[in-house]
């Protein structure tokens, strides 16, 4: 496992002569805080129209799929915060657990035996989902961002 210092210390050392600025060094290291370790990333799916689901409202859907699992999130922008309304399935299991990130917040939620969470207030901008299963490596959405 790689720790910070030496992944900056890398990085420096990869840059040559010039110091890497520390305003790049601070992004990296609050980038590097961000992984889930031995997580799957799902990439996004094509998606069809879905009755119901607007973009005239400010929602869209977006689909992600990967380790036998789909994501839909529902990403409805209002008031300058985010609310999303998502749906794994197959159902990922009784002590599942949904992680909605952003940068600078974490919200942690149990999946309905639906397979639905929700999380509202967000801010804009980056949006990634994790999926804890007991048993398995956790499968995290690509990161998004999302606009108002």
């Amino acid at each position: 496992m790689i720790n910070d210092d030496y992944f900056l210390a890398a990085l420096r050392l990869a840059a040559g002569n010039d110091p890497i600025p520390s305003q790049v060094s601070a992004a990296t290291r609050d980038l590097y805080g961000l992984r889930v370790p031995r997580a799957v990333t799902a990439t996004p799916a094509e998606c069809a129209a879905i009755r119901g689901v607007r973009d005239d409202d400010g929602s869209h859907l977006v689909r992600f799929v990967a380790a036998g699992l789909t994501f839909e999130l529902e990403v409805t922008e209002g008031d300058g915060l985010i609310d999303v309304a998502g749906q794994i399935f197959p159902h990922p299991g009784e002590d599942a657990l949904v992680d909605v990130r952003t940068p600078h917040l974490t919200l942690t939620r149990r999946v309905a035996h639906s397979g639905q969470f929700a999380a509202t207030g967000l801010p804009p901008g980056w949006l990634s989902v994790v999926c804890h299963r007991p048993g398995h490596p956790p499968v995290q959405t690509a990161w998004v961002r999302i606009r108002p």
